[in-house]
């Protein structure tokens, strides 16, 4: 039997630890697992700058040490031109608008963008360190670092802005095609900003509709917004399949393009087996809150704290999320200083996660507490150190107003954790009988959920909720979604082209 050809999209691999970027890593690496039916690769790209690559060929005729040498250009070329004075700064950008008007040009030819070859074998640390270990764990090395890796030249943020614009006068934009023959299916982790090859399926991973439908909660709003949109368009214009995270994201997507509907499926996003029930004493989870504990050198009085005695054995409310407007911290905050001017005076609260966009409300939220000891930031805080906050939080509180997904939940759910969530469709669907609910909008409600499932009063429903949530995260597990996943290539393979 012929194995299928997929290309990876690994651009999301180099953005961070949780969300896309984890499912990015942990797809991959379980799409490696399927080996005897799919031959699985890697494509690499930078989202702001330029790769260099100058070897297309496997045939290509250089020295070995010339070959190593250009493939040793192409590592650096991951991490910019670093300190530069204000006369090549001026080359540079300049050198960027000469490239956008020529890739512009391009777009309106058949011309496609070649991809470029990488040489895995000799910079088995460069793959491993700047894409994978994030999330993945060691004895995953070699699984990912095996595999064949071709690179994108241009940067997404420049093929964005090919496909967004136009010259004046010569009619619509058009996104670039790439060059992807040869490969069966093209797994982007978002909407694709190109146009694959006639032989090539484009297979959309569709997180979220957060971008079109709440741009008032996202970065660099115009952008972003614009970068969602129009490439989602024309992967629905060229016959892009998607593969949602989650039925509501489906919903989303349907709602802007119903179109769209027969080539659209829901295979939900794959958790780390890294988070699992283990016996651990709770002083190691004090420990992390010392040594793990957000140093913010703009804050004096935050970069000076360090959690001390008074959170020994104090029970404590754990939210882990990127500080962003729509993951909702304020809701929370004031929801907890309910409790605690109330009758959970000595209830504290874990916020782990890096500051976003739009975040310095969120932080001055946190500033007095954060003085008194009550509030503890933590960053860069390791999957296996996560797992103990987990286990030992008194309750995982998610109460974001739009998901895709929703990682923190069924990982606090896999390590036996009691989870209590925001009343949304996605944490409905995904958390189902294992969390419990409350109004978004409302911290008296946050509040009192919060209150009746950590008293005595709602004993009984925290247990429940914990003994439901094995069998509920276990339809997040690697062993669960790859057969969704074979079945989903199995059943898409006669739109694409036949490998030869």
């Amino acid at each position: 039997m012929t194995r299928r050809r997929i290309l990876v999209d690994l651009k999301p691999a180099l953005d961070g630890y949780a969300g896309v970027p984890q499912e990015t890593r942990l797809l991959f690496a379980g799409l490696r697992c399927l080996s005897d039916k799919f031959h699985v690769e890697g494509l690499l790209q930078h989202g702001g700058g330029p790769l260099v690559c100058e070897i297309d060929d496997v045939d290509s005729h250089f020295a070995p040490a010339e070959r190593i040498l250009r493939h040793s250009r192409s590592v650096i070329s991951f991490y910019g031109a670093g300190k530069r004075d204000l006369l090549a700064q001026v080359i540079r950008e300049i050198g960027k608008l000469t490239q956008l008007f020529r890739l512009r040009w391009q777009a309106r030819t058949p011309r496609p963008v070649t991809l470029g070859l990488f040489d895995e074998r000799l910079f088995a640390d460069f793959i491993w360190s700047r894409f994978f270990s994030k999330t993945l764990a060691a004895e995953k090395k070699s699984l990912v670092t095996s595999a064949n890796y071709r690179i994108l030249r241009p940067a997404r943020r420049l093929m964005y802005e090919v496909g967004m614009s136009a010259f004046p006068l010569c009619g619509k934009s058009r996104f670039l095609a790439v060059d992807t023959s040869g490969y069966d299916f093209l797994l982007a982790q978002m909407p694709f900003p190109g146009r694959v090859a006639s032989g090539t399926q484009l297979v959309v991973r569709y997180h979220d509709a957060v971008p079109i439908l709440m741009p008032h909660t996202i970065s660099d709003k115009g952008f972003h917004q614009a970068s969602h949109f129009y490439p989602l368009r024309d992967n629905v214009a060229s016959g892009a399949c998607f593969v949602c995270v989650s039925e509501a994201t489906r919903q989303d997507l349907l709602t802007l393009f119903p179109e769209a509907e027969p080539r659209t499926a829901v295979i939900h996003n794959m958790v780390s087996p890294d988070y699992f029930v283990e016996a651990t004493e709770r002083a190691y989870a004090l420990r992390i809150l010392r040594t793990r504990w957000h140093r913010d050198e703009a804050s004096p009085a935050a970069a000076s704290f360090k959690p001390g005695k008074a959170l020994i054995d104090a029970p404590y409310l754990l939210m882990v999320s990127t500080l962003e407007p729509r993951k909702n911290h304020q809701l929370l905050v004031a929801a907890w200083e309910r409790l605690k001017f109330t009758d959970l005076p000595e209830l504290r609260l874990v916020i782990v996660g890096a500051p976003g966009w739009d975040s310095k409300p969120i932080l001055k939220s946190f500033q007095p507490w954060l003085d008194q000891g009550d509030l503890v930031h933590l960053s860069n805080v390791p999957s296996d150190e996560l797992r103990v906050l987990y286990q030992h939080a008194a309750a995982t509180i998610c109460p974001s107003v739009a998901e895709g997904f929703d990682y923190s939940g069924v990982e606090a759910m896999c390590c036996g954790g009691l989870v209590i969530a925001s009343d949304i469709a996605v944490h409905q669907e995904i958390f189902q009988s294992a969390a419990a609910y409350f109004d978004p909008y409302s911290s008296e409600q946050a509040a009192q959920k919060i209150r009746y499932l950590l008293g005595k009063e709602g004993a009984g429903e925290a247990n429940e909720k914990r003994a439901a949530a094995a069998r509920v995260a276990a339809r997040f597990s690697r062993e669960s979604l790859l057969p969704q996943w074979e079945a989903f290539f199995d059943q898409h393979v006669n739109k694409s082209a036949p490998n030869t």
